[in-house]
């Protein structure tokens, strides 16, 4: 199939005639042939492909002609529709492809009737705008076709209506409900099931995988080859799905939904309502015992608490109690036997993550607002992750723009257990000593300084200065996001646009349309953004992102690297902040025309070794630590 692939997307192919603006790039087709390859003889293959090369059409095109049944996963919902609703379509109409297509989300992604009915029938709303909110959503639901969320953008996605009228596996009825025939998931499934081509996001693939019951399970045998873009995301999802969780929102809805489950089945409420308020009482009272330490870190540090140890046996007598006060019920109603199996499944894993003689995995916990999460999370996921694409006998495909270390793929493939894969590096097309300039601020102090972000913006304004506005400015932690925003916000003419001040699109809508704004932001901002054209000329990154030293489930791998014999922090410390600093910079040039500086303020990179790692990362593109060739950069 290789020749042909080539072909297709040759300067004679039918993308070039038919495709508007379509240019054929030597990468593309390279990256298109390995992909060929890859699903041909079903091995392994690990595919960068710099920004601008096309790779969505490369994994596209061959998977198409292949004519076998693949699974593309995408790293957010909002790619999967693009990739769904845009890019398929297209590739498809060009090919004249006749292969069926379905996309495919989890179940919390589509309108449960059941649970929309019991809404209505509940009632218990907490403002006018939620119940004229339900009656948009009752609206909408006798039109939709599919029941996806997505459709139903004005909406808002945090809104606490979605939970109320989507399902969860822990409460869906399966095919006792009463409107299983018209099951928005049931039928999103079924269509998955019988089509060519199927596209998921990460979560949901993992969520499967990882055996959650995600109900996906009948869809995955078969498949020929799994392609998954934005593949740098994998190692993280998949410790995610890996895990085993128990928070206060769970053990709220299961509250919930036990009491509303109560309303069909006549003289329970008297026996579940006490045990259910001792759930909400023992889950207040473990919250209040944790205040006073850390966010985030390792369970050890409050199990030996009294305060904190007294809600945990309360917890777990509350959750004994309740499981035993549903358990002569449970034949009586569909929704009764759900949630005693929940109650069952909370109790074995809180009994589970307070067992501290595991030691592949680290238990943590983490607090917010005004609830908390306790988890389990594998050291090493190499092994099942080794053994699932063991047992799928298909080709396995990872891609996406930040896989290497200065062309290494040592790091990525150690973590998901790949054995000498195949691999190939494709550099972006796009002329980066021509269109881009890496400026290094000089006389910057180290990162851990008290005025290191002070000295950050007093180098960066000139930057804007000479591109009037146009910038990102990425910090690794909301703290010098918010001084920089505070430091800035009298000193520049240009418009700032700070996460947290409004929704993420919102921002990113807003900024665009200003032409000339200053954006600040941290962590999501820093992948997954594509602003090509004038609006974006600046992207500043004010530290190397390293993960914060403090974090449990690093510090618990970091030491188990070093019991192996292995350096941590640059085995794999210095490898993830070089991922992450690559989504940063790619954040810069996104199309053709683009011309951009890149503003890197961390003198580590200069100071230290290891910046040269760093710096062999990013593409090639000159540097100067003179504001002066940025000033002639922009013709300022």
């Amino acid at each position: 199939m290789d020749d042909h692939v080539g072909d297709v997307l040759g300067a004679e192919g039918p993308f070039a005639r038919e495709v508007p603006g379509f240019v054929p790039r030597e990468v593309q087709m390279a990256m298109a042939e390995a992909v060929a390859a890859a699903i041909d003889e079903r091995h392994t293959l690990i595919a960068e492909a710099g920004t601008g090369t096309g790779k969505t059409f490369a994994y596209l095109v061959p998977a198409l002609l292949s004519g076998k049944r693949v699974i593309v996963s995408t790293g957010t919902k909002a790619l999967q529709d693009q990739l769904f609703h845009r890019d398929l379509p297209r590739v498809r109409s060009v090919l004249g492809a006749r292969l069926s297509a379905a996309l495919l989300k989890g179940r919390a992604n589509y309108l449960c009737l059941h649970r929309l009915e019991q809404a209505r029938t509940e009632g218990q709303f907490a403002s006018r705008q939620q119940v004229s909110d339900l009656q948009r959503i009752h609206a909408w639901s006798t039109s939709t076709r599919h029941g996806d969320r997505a459709e139903l953008a004005e909406l808002a996605e945090d809104s606490p209506l979605w939970p109320r009228v989507t399902s969860t596996t822990d409460n869906c009825l399966g095919s006792e409900c009463a409107f299983f025939n018209d099951c928005f998931v049931v039928k999103a499934r079924r269509a998955a099931q019988e089509a060519d081509v199927v596209v998921v996001n990460h979560h949901l693939l993992f969520a499967d995988l990882a055996i959650k019951q995600e109900g996906f399970g009948e869809i995955l045998p078969g498949a020929h080859a799994f392609i998954l873009d934005e593949a740098h995301q994998v190692p993280e999802l998949a410790g995610q799905f890996f895990s085993v969780s128990l928070s206060a929102r769970q053990l709220a809805e299961l509250v919930r939904d036990t009491i509303a489950e109560c309303g069909s089945v006549t003289g329970v409420l008297g026996i579940l309502q006490p045990l259910t308020e001792a759930i909400t009482t023992a889950v207040r009272k473990l919250r209040l015992a944790m205040d006073g330490f850390p966010g985030r870190a390792a369970l050890k540090r409050i199990e030996r608490d009294a305060e904190v140890e007294a809600g945990i046996e309360a917890l777990r007598l509350a959750l004994e109690a309740l499981v035993n006060g549903l358990a002569p019920h449970n034949e009586r109603s569909r929704g009764l036997d759900s949630v005693h199996e929940r109650a069952q499944s909370a109790l074995a894993r809180l009994n589970q993550l307070m067992d501290g003689s595991a030691r592949d995995s680290v238990h943590w916990y983490e607090l917010s607002a005004q609830g908390f999460s306790l988890h389990s999370t594998p050291l090493d996921l190499a092994q099942p992750l080794r053994e699932l694409r063991e047992q799928s006998h298909a080709a396995w495909i990872f891609t996406s723009a930040t896989l290497s270390i200065a062309g290494d793929f040592t790091h990525f493939a150690r973590q998901l257990g790949l054995d000498d894969p195949h691999t190939v590096c494709l550099q972006s097309p796009f002329d980066y000593q021509r269109q881009a300039l890496a400026y290094l601020p000089a006389g910057l102090p180290e990162p851990n300084t008290d005025t290191h972000t002070e000295r950050v913006v007093e180098a960066v304004i000139p930057v804007l200065a000479a591109s009037q506005g146009r910038a990102f400015l990425l910090f690794t932690s909301h703290r010098a996001l918010r001084r920089a925003a505070e430091l800035l916000a009298d000193r520049v003419p240009w418009p700032l646009f700070v996460q947290g001040s409004a929704p993420r699109h919102q921002l990113l809508e807003e900024f665009r349309a200003s032409g000339n704004g200053v954006l600040l932001g941290a962590a999501s901002f820093w992948e997954g953004v594509d602003v090509a054209g004038d609006a974006l000329s600046v992207v500043v990154i004010d530290k190397l992102p390293f993960a914060a030293p403090d974090d449990p489930v690093l510090a618990a791998r970091l030491e188990t690297l070093r019991e192996a014999g292995l350096k941590p922090f640059f085995d794999w410390q210095i490898p993830n902040a070089v991922i992450a600093l690559k989504q940063g910079a790619g954040r810069l040039i996104r199309d053709i025309h683009d011309r951009g500086v890149l503003v890197l303020c961390d003198p580590r990179l200069t100071s230290k070794g290891y910046g040269r790692i760093f710096l062999a990362s990013l593409p090639d593109m000159p540097r100067t630590t003179d504001i002066g060739a940025v000033q002639a950069f922009f013709g300022a």
